[in-house]
C-alpha cells in the first residue's frame, strides 16, 4: 500500500455543516476502499492566491492516508462532480521519500575519500579521474 496527500479547497460560501458533510463524506471514501486514513488537517477559509470561480477565500483540507491507487482516482472523480470543490491536488508520498534516501546514498559516497573497489577493479570516483584497471596500475 502506497501514501497518499490529498489537498483540496471547497468554496467559501458553504455553511458549516455542509462544509462538515462533503469532507465526512470525502474522508468515508478512504474506509469504503480499505484504506486507512492517518491524518486530516482542516486549514480553515484561507485567502486564495488568484480568483477561482470569482471567489477569493477557500476552505481548505488535507487527507494523508495508506491505501491503493483507486481511492485517490474515486476522490478525484467526486471532486469533479462536485460543485463545493474549487481546486485538488493528490501527492503520492513513498516516491518523495525513496527519492530523498537516494539522494543521501549519493551524497555519503561521493562524500567518501579515495578510491572506492567494485569487482577487482580499483576506481576513481569520476569527479577526480576516469577509471582505471588494476593491471595498469602503479603499485
Amino acid at each position: 500500500m502506497r501514501i497518499y496527500e490529498t489537498g483540496f479547497v471547497l468554496a467559501p460560501n458553504l455553511s458549516e455543516e455542509d462544509t462538515e458533510k462533503t469532507i465526512l463524506q470525502m474522508a468515508e471514501i478512504v474506509g469504503q476502499r480499505e484504506g486507512r486514513l492517518l491524518k486530516q488537517e482542516k486549514w480553515g477559509k484561507r485567502k486564495l492566491a488568484y480568483p477561482i470561480k470569482k471567489f477569493n477565500e477557500g476552505y481548505y483540507v488535507f487527507f494523508l492516508y495508506e491505501g491503493k491507487g483507486d481511492i485517490p482516482l474515486e476522490l478525484e472523480r467526486r471532486f469533479k462532480q462536485s460543485d463545493a470543490v474549487l481546486r485538488y491536488m493528490t501527492v503520492k508520498k513513498e516516491a518523495r521519500e525513496r527519492a530523498g534516501e537516494r539522494r543521501k546514498k549519493a551524497a555519503a559516497a561521493k562524500e567518501s575519500p579515495g578510491a572506492e573497489e567494485m569487482g577487482g577493479e580499483r576506481r576513481i570516483p569520476e569527479e577526480r579521474g576516469t577509471a582505471v584497471n588494476s593491471e595498469h596500475e602503479v603499485g
